[in-house]
Formats: structure tokens, sequence, C-alpha cells
């Protein structure tokens, strides 16, 4: 499968390693303005290819994107240190009403997966933009946030993440709802799971993984400038649900016609992901307060969108 990248920075050259590393894709093409950084990136991962996998990667334009099933698109600018996601709007809208245009006319068919931030924001002028159903528009949303979730649910409990079923819903963003209701840790509710392993689920515990979670990314863009790894692996993760068509379930954003009282708004909650993009949409159930938080979340989003001239 061919996937295209339009980015060369530090996600989309992250997310281009993630993809040629699992070996998901027969051909990853990176497009950017500035072609020298597509170039370097290209020839940098197709460098460490020989040692996993036979993915052939290689810099292009946008007439290269011909044949490609998914696109990731990761262009825009950089969040600052102390900026949030919600501020960045302005100046990234701007820059897809050319990406999307340009992609669409090399690659129509193909599924678009949103990195840029503010990524549900994006998501949804991408998809008023690209005119594509919302199925085929797909931002990176909470994936991140959910592996932060469920790491650090793991370690406290002792347990790999990977056992432990637990989702972050709604803006990928301060106001994003960790859905502790439901969580799960094998086949056991969380609290109870932690009881009988010895790690009770205290007060103090849950704000500290909250707080972790919720600030994640600020810690790290404070240290280091961005975020790059993590969500590179989570678009992976998602490209492969897609080129294998395996109908995983991930937390992902795209424009959802009601969720928590509030109508057609892009954010998160638990999809269904296969070859022809999301699948099916799952609600999970929520205590009072967690949906009072998801329909805060969503009417901030809603309230955000509504303020971009889409014309």
């Amino acid at each position: 499968m061919k996937v295209g990248i339009v980015g060369a920075g530090m996600v989309g050259s992250s997310a281009g390693y993630a993809l040629a590393m699992m070996g998901i894709a027969s051909d990853i093409v990176l497009v950017d303005k500035n072609a020298a950084l597509a170039v370097a990136q290209a020839e940098d991962i197709s460098h460490a290819v020989p040692f996993v996998s036979a993915t052939k990667v290689v810099a292009g334009d946008y007439g290269s994107l011909t044949g490609a099933r998914v696109v990731i698109i990761a262009a825009g600018v950089s969040q600052k240190p102390g900026e949030s996601r919600l501020e960045l709007l302005e100046r990234n809208a701007g820059v897809f009403r050319d990406v999307v245009s340009q992609v669409l006319r090399a690659a129509p068919d193909a599924i678009l997966l949103i990195a840029s931030n503010p990524v549900d924001i994006m998501t949804q002028i991408a998809t008023h933009l690209s005119g594509l159903p919302p199925q085929r528009v797909i931002g990176s949303g909470t994936i991140l946030d959910t592996a932060r979730f469920r790491s650090l649910l793991g370690g406290h409990l002792g347990i790999a993440p990977q056992s432990v079923h637990a989702y972050v819903l709604g803006e990928h963003g301060d106001s994003e709802v960790l859905a502790w209701s439901n969580a799960r840790a094998g086949s056991v509710a969380l609290r109870s799971f932690a009881d009988q392993v010895g790690k009770p689920l205290t007060d103090d515990v849950r704000h500290a993984i909250d707080s972790g979670v919720r600030n994640a990314a600020y810690k790290i863009i404070s240290g280091k400038g961005s975020t790059y790894y993590g969500i590179g692996a989570g678009l992976a993760r998602i490209v492969k649900a897609i080129a294998q068509d395996q109908c995983d379930v991930l937390s992902v954003s795209i424009v959802t016609p009601h969720v928590a009282d509030v109508r057609d708004v892009a954010l998160s909650v638990p999809r269904i992901i296969g070859a022809a993009g999301v699948v099916a949409d799952l609600f999970p159930e929520l205590d009072a307060e967690e949906y009072a938080a998801l329909n805060r979340s969503a009417s901030l989003l809603k309230e955000r969108i509504e303020s971009v001239n889409l014309n």
C-alpha cells in the first residue's frame, strides 16, 4: 500500500519512520514545501529500512501522491511552548486550504489522516474543504492521549498497557475527558482490579494520572520543543488498521453528527477502523460527570469551529 505524508517535519517524519519500521506500507512518499527537508528525511528513513523491512521511501511533490490509499497531513506551524492547541487554529487553517486541494487532485480516492493541531478543528476544516464523507477524513484525535492514559494506569497497576482498556474522549487538548467509569483491566472493572492487586485508585492516584495525561504534551514541549515519537507511532497504528482492514477500535476524531447533545462536531470517541476508514462509531456509557464533561468539550470545539470562515 502506498502512503503519502504531507509535511516532513518531526511529526510527519516520525510517522514515516514508524510506518517503515513496522513494514506496513510498500511505498512512502514525503512531500514538503521545503523540498530539501523531504529529501533528507526520506533518505534518512530509507537507510534504516534494510534492517527491518522492504518499504520504499522517497521524496516527491503532490503529483507523486497519485495512487496513495492514505495521505497523512502533518503540515502546518508547530505549537509554541505554553500555547494551547486551539491557539494554533488561525495559523494553521490557511495552510489547509492549499494542501487539501492539491492532495485530492493527485489522490482523489485516498483516506485523509489529519495530524496537524488543533487536530479536531483541522479535521473538521479538512472535511469541509475536501467534500469527502467524514469516514474518510480521520483526525488522530485522542489516540495518543488514550495511550498515555493506558500507560500510566498500567504503570500504577503493574501490568502491560495493552491489558488496560480505557479511553480518552472529546478534544485532543485541555478539555479532554478521561473515561474512568468504564475502564477495565483485562475483563475486570478498573477499581475492582486495582483493589485485587493491592494498588487502589485513591483520589491522589487518579489526580496524578489525570494530570499526567492532560499535561504530557506541555511537559514534553517545555523540555524539547515539540512532541513527535508518540503521535508518529499512533498515526502508523491507524494506517495499519486501514491497510490490513483490521476493524480495530481506536479513539480517533471525525465529524460526528450527534454526541453529548452537540451536533456536527469533530472529536474523539472509540471508532471501528478498517479499509474504508471509519466503519462505525462507539459511544461508551459514561457517568453523569463524564457526560457533562464531554458536552463541555464538544461545545467548546463547536464554538471554535463556528468562528472559522470556511468559505
